[in-house]
């Protein structure tokens, strides 16, 4: 991917990551620009609000610790993401970011 392409897509990006509304306002924003930064972390992001979903299910139905174990595993992992949107990287979210790359492939 060009540098030109990750500088004009980082603030989309990073917007992606502050709440599922910045997430859907970058996804809109990028619709006519087809940038694929924009893409790859709005993908990601998409997946972390699956995994907040899963933790709050697992708080509520599960054990209490457990869900609250998977939130904080959560925030961290979304922390990670954040970091890279910001600095202009495509880093895999570790261990579910390919799945989430290729849950979402239609997200282009």
């Amino acid at each position: 991917m060009a540098q030109q392409e990750i500088e004009q897509g980082k603030l989309m990006a990073t917007i992606s990551y502050i709440t599922p509304i910045g997430l859907l306002i970058a996804i809109t924003m990028n619709l006519e620009k087809r940038n694929p930064y924009v893409f790859f972390h709005a993908r990601q992001m998409i997946g972390l609000i699956i995994m907040v979903a899963f933790s709050n299910l697992c708080e509520k139905y599960v054990n209490s610790w457990f869900g609250t174990a998977l939130w904080f595993v959560t925030f961290i992992a979304w922390l990670y993401c954040l970091f890279f949107a910001i600095k202009g990287e495509h880093k895999l979210l570790p261990v579910l970011g390919k799945y989430f790359q290729d849950w979402f492939r239609n997200l282009k």
